[in-house]
């Protein structure tokens, strides 16, 4: 079973909505700081957004005050809302965790930092 399972991407409209959900299992969800990331081909890895063990959530700027990152310890599962999606939102969006030992997420939203990755969910938004 793999530990990271991303779900909820699909095609929209410019200014739709979209939530995507991510399972984790295998691993002490509730400590470990997480996070979701977004690639298009050719390019990197862009940090979306992370969330700490307590809550505090760190959101790139491109995204602020349209997308939301959550997680429900519970039930073991992150969540990204998004908003007002526009056009250049299009990517394959992958959730990721933290390394055991880290809850705290720290200030900088790098790939580089996530050790575990699901496999990818695709969003596309047209215009």
């Amino acid at each position: 079973q793999e530990p990271l399972v991303e779900s909820g991407g699909g095609s929209v409209q410019h200014g739709e909505s979209l939530t995507l959900s991510c399972a984790a299992s295998g691993f002490p969800f509730n400590l470990r700081c997480m996070g979701w990331f977004r690639q298009t081909p050719g390019e990197g890895r862009e940090g979306v957004a992370q969330i700490d063990i307590g809550g505090v959530t760190t959101i790139t700027e491109s995204v602020q005050g349209r997308f939301t990152i959550s997680r429900d310890n519970a039930n073991n599962t992150l969540y990204l809302q998004m908003n007002s999606l526009k056009p250049e939102d299009t990517a394959m969006y992958y959730c990721a965790a933290r390394a055991s030992g880290y809850g705290r997420c720290g200030e900088q939203l790098g790939a580089t930092y996530f050790t575990v990755w699901g496999q990818g969910t695709q969003v596309t938004v047209s215009s």
